[in-house]
């Protein structure tokens, strides 16, 4: 992943985070536009839209990431996430959050390189 790519991933986990969701959408739509291949902003768009309670149009975003990289780990674990009637584990914004370890309860991100 490039760091440009990674750099809106921690911009828009913030801005959710802060609930800053307007400004998170206007990021996402124009990651959207300047990279249409890359599963990421569909990913971060599916997580926006989980956190504004949307989860029909947040399903179709992981479902999109999917069809854009199957390889990309954040994509088929958030869609595994959020599908069940219980949220299970946590969501996750970069690859190494996919990891069974650091999704335990603890949430410990040992071994984690991103940011």
């Amino acid at each position: 992943m490039g760091d440009e790519i990674n750099k809106i991933i921690a911009q828009a986990k913030t801005l959710i985070r802060q609930q800053k969701y307007a400004e998170c959408e206007a990021l996402v739509c124009t990651a959207m536009f300047q990279h249409p291949h890359d599963p990421v902003p569909h990913n971060l768009m599916g997580l926006l839209l989980e956190h504004r309670r949307l989860h029909t149009d947040a399903m179709k975003h992981f479902r999109a990431a999917y069809a854009l990289d199957p390889t990309y780990p954040p994509a088929q674990w958030n869609m595994e996430c959020f599908a069940g009637m219980y949220k299970r584990q946590t969501e996750a914004y970069f690859p190494c959050d996919c990891s069974k370890e650091r999704n335990s309860n603890t949430g410990n991100r040992e071994g984690c390189s991103c940011t």
